[in-house]
């Protein structure tokens, strides 16, 4: 079991699990894995078990003990850090600490220029990435939308080099099959210069699916062992659908997911000790909401995998900012707002999806850049406060006494660019507003898009590396 002081640290916070609860949680999933037993579709995952003392039934049915567990939960990092494309530690994901980002493969996005829901091609990645490598409050890239103006077997080569191309912050990325895996690894290693200048300090992760906590598949059994050999995070996430394929409630879903989390950690450990892989902090597959058959990306209950999450002490890969509104409307940025300060109170270490639509279907710039400003805001709120004799200000507060103001002081214009001031919110008069055109929040954003992406220019990589990337995704069309 974990010790004592792993448990007191980690079941804090918003929301809360008390020891007990945690306790139960954990042993549910136990017992999931060594009674019921998981479907692992991949010889090489079924022998490693095996050989490890799992009990092998059915074929592929493994029966995993709990002291594999155990001895798992002991080896694998409780603390990755992801580096930008200079090499520095820009992500290091531990505990409560928050990065922001958005999300991957939609199948649709609202042209910010029309207002129109079209498919998306290759430039909306450049463009997409373009505008997150300017957002200041967004931490790392994911490729937002599937392209339609390329080959959708190989599409995942064309979403990493224009990820690679367009931003110099990290890259989570999402690939069909191992070998796609494979080619994103080989494109970020030109990128950093070679395999071991990517291992010391890794500028991607990958976002691995497994079918549910039950069943296992095979690419994303490959994909989880390859990335443990080059000791390369992976965020392991079986994507239940609560009501579906794990049961409606959610401490049910919960326990069934993350017995193929654990069993994801242990098949990793066994593969090499050490290697990181980041855990759940939300449903992957989200709810099945029984009036619509809809699945749910903004529903409250989410937030009791983020807490299990902390229990073990693991990095997680979180969810907020997105909505189920078709539009970028009041319920988009409601539950934008809703689901960002849960997980940001609660402690997600990536925090993605955010600019998502439509249940996760389609796509937005200008829902980006509101969770961009909602994100500046939930920062300075988390940030804690300043209690130092400046901030006190006694002697000014003295100095200016009853009767006076303190628009004029000194100690006024040293701080006041300390507060926070909103770069896309609207705080002027009414009558400012109007001199300005009156413009709704959208119109401001869609402005705000137009002029990064025309100013924007992200640090390119250099020519030869340019021309290897070009190289591995034409090997892939062959």
């Amino acid at each position: 079991m974990l010790d004592s002081e792993n448990r007191s640290k980690h079941t804090g916070g918003f929301p809360k699990l008390s020891e007990e609860q945690s306790r139960r949680m954990h042993e549910a999933s136990l017992e999931i894995l060594e009674r019921i037993g998981i479907r692992l579709y991949l010889d090489e995952a079924v022998e490693l078990l095996k050989k490890a003392g799992a009990r092998v039934t059915d074929g592929n049915l493994v029966h995993v003990p709990s002291n594999l567990v155990e001895k798992a939960l002991k080896t694998v990092p409780k603390e990755v850090t992801l580096y930008d494309r200079h090499g520095k530690p820009v992500m290091p994901m531990a505990g409560y600490r928050c990065f922001y980002g958005p999300g991957s493969d939609c199948l649709n996005i609202i042209d910010h220029r029309t207002g129109q829901r079209r498919k998306p091609v290759v430039k909306d990645i450049e463009q997409g990435a373009t505008l997150c490598d300017f957002l200041p409050n967004i931490d790392y890239v994911m490729s937002m939308v599937l392209p339609s103006d390329v080959d959708g077997t190989i599409a995942d080569r064309y979403q990493m080099e224009a990820m690679l191309s367009s931003t110099t912050k990290p890259v989570v990325y999402v690939t069909y099959n191992a070998e796609g895996c494979r080619d994103a690894v080989q494109m970020a290693e030109a990128v950093m210069g070679g395999a071991d200048a990517l291992q010391k300090t890794p500028l991607i992760a990958c976002y691995i699916n497994a079918i549910s906590g039950l069943r296992h598949n095979e690419e994303a059994l490959e994909k989880l062992l390859f990335l443990a050999s080059k000791n390369l995070p992976s965020l392991y996430i079986p994507s239940s659908t609560a009501g579906a394929t794990s049961p409606v409630t959610p401490a049910g879903s919960v326990a069934l997911d993350f017995a193929g989390v654990l069993a994801g950690i242990v098949i990793s450990q066994l593969k090499r000790e050490g290697a990181p892989v980041l855990i759940p902090g939300m449903p992957s597959g989200g709810t099945l909401d029984m009036r619509t058959l809809v699945l749910s990306y903004a529903e409250p209950e989410r937030t009791l995998m983020t807490a299990l999450a902390h229990y073990y002490g693991i990095p997680m890969f979180a969810l907020g900012g997105a909505s189920e509104s078709k539009s970028v409307d009041q319920q988009a940025a409601a539950e934008a707002a809703l689901s960002l300060t849960v997980e940001t109170l609660a402690g997600g270490n990536i925090i993605h999806d955010l600019g998502y639509l439509e249940s996760g279907l389609t796509f937005s710039f200008v829902q980006l850049v509101l969770c961009d400003e909602m994100v500046s805001w939930l920062k300075t709120y988390t940030s804690g406060f300043d209690v130092s004799d400046e901030a006190l200000a006694l002697d000014v507060i003295d100095e200016v006494g009853p009767d006076g103001d303190f628009l004029k002081t000194k100690h006024t214009l040293r701080n006041y660019r300390k507060r926070w001031y909103p770069t896309y919110f609207e705080r002027g008069t009414h009558e400012t507003w109007l001199s300005k055109g009156g413009q709704n929040f959208t119109a401001r954003a869609t402005e705000a898009i137009d002029r990064i992406l025309a100013e924007q220019h992200p640090e390119p990589l250099p020519a030869a590396v340019s021309e290897k990337l070009r190289e591995i995704v034409l090997r892939a069309k062959t």
